[in-house]
């Protein structure tokens, strides 16, 4: 039998963007994304800190295809990049922008809103998509003195990797909850998702393995 591994003051779980257009419904659904809500409920009970992450995007955000005439996952040349282009989503102070209703994670210290700049995606909670421009959130974490961060969330291809990568090059320790997460699994992204974690030797668990 597996030991679970055990959860200390250093060790904060991210609940990356649990939010209503990322579920069945919305307007960039996840599929089965709402099937991770209850996981993440049950998980965030075993942690003392917890930051939720909040997608929170301007009107006419320059990641929506709307804005370009172009069909949603069409990519684009931005001045950071490639940019993969999406349906309206998470916009400010909307039903889709919302966490997920059923959410319940009272004790989370922080609420951490990202992709607020309308001309610059943000799918890492930790660094804009031009992977420089900081969020804040590693400020954070590094001041409070985390050194573990297990992520959970949607998409797990997307924002959960990105913030995978990025604070794990930013020197903390990453665990990835695979089944407390979803992928939407464009053009490839899930099996370059995997390549990726495997590269950095990040692991991915179950939550049941968490102490």
């Amino acid at each position: 039998m597996t030991q679970s591994i055990p959860i200390g003051d250093s060790d904060i779980l991210l609940a990356v963007d649990v939010l209503n257009d990322f579920c069945p419904g919305g307007a960039l659904a996840v599929p089965r994304g709402d099937e991770i809500v209850r996981v993440i409920n049950i998980l965030a009970q075993r942690f003392r800190n917890v930051v939720l992450v909040q997608d929170w995007h301007l009107p006419g955000h320059l990641s929506f295809a709307s804005v370009h005439g172009k069909q949603p996952h069409e990519t684009i040349e931005l001045s950071y990049g490639l940019q993969r282009l999406w349906p309206d989503h998470c916009v400010q102070d909307t039903w889709g922008a919302a966490f997920h209703e059923k959410l319940a994670v009272p004790h989370a210290a922080l609420v951490l809103r990202k992709g607020i700049h309308k001309e610059i995606d943000s799918y890492s909670a930790l660094y804009e998509n031009d992977r420089k421009t900081p969020t804040g959130l590693c400020g954070y974490l590094k001041e409070r003195g985390f050194a573990r961060l297990f992520l959970a969330g949607l998409a797990l291809d997307f924002c959960v990797r990105y913030t995978a990568e990025d604070a794990s090059r930013e020197g903390f320790a990453v665990v990835v909850v695979e089944d407390a997460c979803r992928a939407i699994d464009v053009g490839g992204s899930l099996d370059d998702t995997r390549q990726s974690l495997a590269t950095r030797a990040i692991p991915s668990i179950a939550a049941n393995d968490i102490g």
